[in-house]
């Protein structure tokens, strides 16, 4: 035994070695070399309290020696944490003052493992001291001795002694401990921040977050959900695909699945400026029968962390994490960084379809540059497109869809074109799909865009013309051709105002007005199967019938006329005007393929002209039609020219004379029409029951 001031120096010693503690190990090293010199201890332990006082840890754990087969492994005892049983709880309770305890007076059948652990090591006996001035946390220095009655009186008194300084010590590396964890902290952060500077895709931060995350705090995001912009629903955004639970069918239905803010999970989060602690047990015990309990018992966790995105005041989403203890002030920061980082990846890929969206509006501008300037305007004087203007007129104003049908190459385009410039919708670009021009298997990628990566050849995100005509009008010209399966999908956005691309899962909202063109009878379509009922009767509500050029044929001349002066001046050709002769051929052929061939015959024309005057056209020889009358040679010129002019009369509907009159397309007098009437007895019965 040393003396007294051998005793008093080692005290001393002890001391100055405990002032300079900084870490667990060095207070183990000072503890278990310094301190062991006064009292003959095998091993020391250190507990620490958590706050609740129901469970405690091993704050450190000198380790045994030898008997510990069959126990948990040495790291495995001291990262648990542990419940007090009765025995522990009584004696600790006594150890404001220290005192010596018999090992075996303990039920080591209900032990926990580091108690067992020891007993097997050899350990007999044990000093328990609780520690002053450590702080909110309480420990307790436990110091094991293998031969009963080896500790004394003596020992205690060293042991209280001593009890202070070690407490101070403890106090030194928890605030050691927070200045290196508020550094680190703010090293991450400070990266985060940086790395969060440079992205500009979902890919990179979810890179950025996943590592911050195990950096601070050791896990993996569970899941981010972003409200979209309709300001209700919920659509995942970001998740761990390596969770625990990623297999499990209940997670894959919760993933699938859009929720609204006001689930009752997601709206706790979002009402709360702080994060939002779940304790799973108490939820429930409570009755929270909700799905997401369910799925977070079965990871095995005790409690999972909520806490809402926002910009300013603003929600723009929830993050997850499963996880049983966080630091909510660390969470909070992250979650203010990572809802501007989230913003400003949504602005840049805003930005980003914007820019297509401009591109894709161009390219549209391009096309109509080269259809538009086909005509300066609707050209037609006749009653029947009199008629026509009158029905444009009516229906511009409104949103009602509009199915414009006609012949091939009797303007519907431009039908439709006049009804969008002269609606409020005017000042977006009004977009068109030519549905006989797309294979079947991309009218829906081109009515609804795709995703990246939805089907192969998708190399990246695609708007389509739905989206691009959101307040504008979209014109499907040939929807006859629109094959039946497709049919269904136009019929829905047309009645719910919403889709989701190809291969995606959102769902976006637009307001477009449907103006649909065809050349086919779709009643007859829809008798024979070819076309849905239920797609017909909701284009049909405003039908427009455009007149064929053989209807009206006292339109032909200014129609020729406009394209004369066109070629004329796209061709250098200096040609001025069309002979009489000219103009009664043009108005004399059938015209089958209507304007369209028209246009094309006078460019032709105008080509093969050398003078300044049209004299000669080159009308292709084509058969009458079925329900054209075929001359009978054998008539009289009085009664061929009686036939001619009721046939004029019938397509001008029994007008004579003014705009659109029949003496006006027959290029004579009113006066000396009613004479020739006269003349041929051609009564009003004849021409006005079919202008009826």
């Amino acid at each position: 035994m040393e003396s007294e001031d051998e005793r008093d120096e080692i005290i001393l010693l002890l001391k100055c070695e405990l002032a300079k503690v900084k870490t667990q190990a060095q207070l183990m090293v000072a503890i278990d070399k310094t301190l062991k010199k006064l009292v003959n201890f095998s091993q020391a332990t250190l507990l620490s309290c958590q706050e609740d006082e129901s469970t405690y840890r091993i704050f450190f754990m000198g380790k045994a020696s030898g008997g510990s087969t069959g126990y948990s492994s040495y790291n495995e005892i001291i990262s648990c944490s542990y419940s007090f049983c009765d025995d522990l709880s009584g004696f600790i309770s006594k150890a404001d003052k220290a005192q010596i305890f018999d090992i075996r007076t303990f039920n080591l059948a209900v032990a926990p493992q580091w108690l067992k652990l020891n007993y097997a090591s050899g350990a007999r006996e044990l000093i328990v001291k609780n520690l002053p001035g450590a702080g909110d946390t309480k420990h307790t220095l436990i110091l094991f001795a293998d031969k009963l009655n080896s500790l004394t009186d003596t020992h205690i008194q060293y042991v209280e002694t001593i009890a202070g300084q070690i407490g101070k010590a403890i106090n030194n590396i928890a605030a050691h401990e927070a200045v290196l964890y508020k550094e680190h902290n703010k090293a991450c952060l400070l990266k985060f921040a940086t790395d969060l500077a440079a992205v500009k895709k979902k890919g990179d931060l979810e890179a950025a977050i996943f590592n911050i995350l195990d950096q601070l705090i050791g896990i993996k995001l569970s899941m981010i959900r972003l409200i979209e912009d309709d300001g209700i629903t919920l659509v995942p955004y970001l998740y761990d695909k390596n969770a625990v639970f990623k297999d499990e069918e209940l997670f894959k239905q919760l993933l699938a699945k859009n929720i609204t803010i006001d689930e009752p999970i997601s709206a706790r989060v979002l009402d709360s400026d702080e994060p939002v602690i779940f304790n799973i047990e108490a939820e429930q015990k409570s009755g929270n029968s909700s799905p997401y309990i369910t799925l977070w018992k079965k990871a095995g966790k005790k409690h999972m962390y909520g806490a809402r995105l926002c910009i300013g005041n603003e929600n723009i989403g929830t993050l997850w994490l499963l996880i049983n203890e966080l630091n909510t002030h660390l969470l909070k920061g992250l979650c203010s960084q990572i809802s501007v980082a989230i913003f400003n990846i949504k602005a840049n890929e805003r930005l980003l379809a914007y820019q297509k969206q401009l591109e894709t509006e161009n390219d549209h501008l391009k096309e109509q540059i080269k259809t538009i300037h086909n005509f300066s305007g609707i050209i037609g004087i006749s009653l029947r497109m009199q008629k026509v203007y009158q029905l444009m007129s009516r229906v511009a104003d409104s949103n009602s869809t509009v199915l414009i049908l006609g012949e091939t190459g009797t303007g519907k385009e431009l039908i439709a074109r006049g009804i969008h410039d002269a609606s409020p919708r005017k000042n977006k670009l009004m977009i068109k799909v030519n549905c006989a021009a797309l294979p079947p298997n991309l009218i829906e990628s081109e009515l609804f865009g795709h995703e990246k990566g939805s089907f192969t050849g998708a190399f990246e995100q695609r708007i389509g013309k739905f989206e691009l005509a959101n307040n504008s009008t979209l014109f499907l010209d040939e929807i006859g051709e629109l094959p039946l399966e497709l049919q269904v999908k136009l019929l829905r956005v047309i009645q719910e105002r919403e889709f989701e691309r190809v291969g995606g899962k959102s769902t976006i909202k637009v307001n477009v007005r449907i103006i649909a063109a065809t050349n086919r009878n779709l009643e007859k379509e829809v008798v024979a199967g070819k076309f849905r009922s239920d797609l017909y009767y909701r284009l049909n509500v405003f039908p427009i019938n455009l007149p064929s050029l053989r209807e009206r044929v006292e339109d032909i001349p200014p129609l020729a006329n406009f394209f004369l002066n066109k070629y004329s001046r796209l061709t250098g050709y200096k040609v001025g005007s069309i002979a009489p002769k000219v103009l009664q051929q043009l108005k004399s052929y059938l015209w089958p393929g209507n304007v369209r061939e028209l246009e094309h015959i006078i460019e032709r024309s105008v080509l093969m002209t050398t003078g300044n005057v049209l004299r000669e056209v080159h009308l292709p020889n084509t058969k009458q039609s079925d329900n054209q009358a075929i001359p009978h040679f054998n008539q009289t010129i009085e009664e061929m020219e009686r036939n001619h002019i009721i046939n004029i009369l019938k397509q001008c509907e029994g007008k004579i004379s003014g705009a659109g009159g029949a003496a006006g397309v027959l290029a004579i007098q009113p006066t000396t029409l009613h004479s020739k009437m006269r003349k041929l007895n051609i009564a009003k019965r004849e021409y006005m029951n079919h202008a009826q």
